[in-house]
């Protein structure tokens, strides 16, 4: 995209973390707003904030895993606005039993997750992308996947963020073959000063109730609790929304404002593949 100012974004997750951070610089840059979260509370909030800066925003309360519900946001966004230029799959979800190993995970927690993290990002382009490129103009995809959708993990918050991943460098390949206006990124961010860890607070009842700490094994609790400490040291996710905006004025794929000892394992999962060598072990916890 050549500029901003004007053009319509529509955000997911944008009731708080990266999403709020994006919505917040794409309203400084003139951007039009489109929010959307789960959450109605924070989504409100939010939304009031944003127009108090004199932004031009609408919000609409949604669950990205029910289909029906993301057509519901696009047709509020084109009523309100007539277009769509940018479009953030953003909404994101983890639960706190994260790293347990991938026999452990329970069922629910792979139907959640995969709802939301995957499946959200499949019902935003399908509701989206077809009216984006029937408008003609030039626009972006933007999907939220993580640095753990290019290094080695399992479980279902990896599985998810790997298939996002694969999903984003498959559009961005169809997108230029066709010739389309339209362009591609994806978001791999390592660790931000984010709730992500508390995402359980949304979590619907037909998925179980939140994960019992006491339940888990002692290492996945002290790695829950080094984690909290880590996301509360993170990059600020206005760092991270300034990445996304140069990424889509610039046209980068790849957005990855992570740590380096992120990048590290980037590298280091790459090479492993290039050699056709097994996968490198993780550094056992101290």
């Amino acid at each position: 995209m050549q500029q901003l100012r004007d053009r319509v974004a529509v955000i997911t997750g944008a009731a708080s973390g990266i999403g709020l951070a994006m919505a917040t610089r794409f309203a400084a840059d003139g951007m039009k707003l489109v929010l959307a979260d789960i959450e109605t509370a924070a989504l409100q909030r939010a939304l009031a904030q944003l127009q108090g800066q004199g932004a031009g925003a609408i919000a609409v309360t949604v669950d990205v895993a029910d289909a029906a519900g993301v057509e519901r946001l696009a047709n509020a966004a084109y009523q309100a606005f007539g277009a769509v230029h940018l479009l953030c799959n953003n909404a994101g979800v983890a639960a706190r039993a994260l790293l347990q190993p991938v026999w452990e995970n329970s069922l629910a927690d792979w139907h959640w997750t995969l709802g939301v993290n995957l499946m959200g990002v499949v019902h935003g382009l399908r509701a989206f992308v077809p009216r984006m490129l029937a408008g003609g103009d030039e626009g972006h995809i933007v999907n939220t996947a993580s640095v753990a959708g290019l290094i080695t993990g399992s479980g279902p918050y990896f599985a998810s963020k790997h298939g996002v991943t694969c999903i984003s460098e498959g559009l961005y390949r169809d997108l230029k073959t066709a010739g389309s206006k339209l362009s591609a990124s994806v978001l791999c961010p390592g660790v931000i000063r984010t709730a992500i860890l508390d995402a359980e607070r949304n979590r619907p009842a037909a998925f179980g109730p939140r994960t019992d700490l006491s339940t888990l094994s002692e290492s996945s609790q002290r790695w829950a609790a080094g984690f909290r400490a880590a996301l509360d040291a993170g990059i600020d996710p206005a760092l991270v929304a300034d990445a996304v905006a140069e990424a889509v004025l610039h046209d980068r794929f790849y957005i990855v404002p992570a740590q380096d000892e992120h990048l590290q394992r980037i590298a280091l999962r790459a090479a492993d593949l290039a050699a056709l060598r097994n996968p490198s072990l993780p550094v056992p916890r101290q």
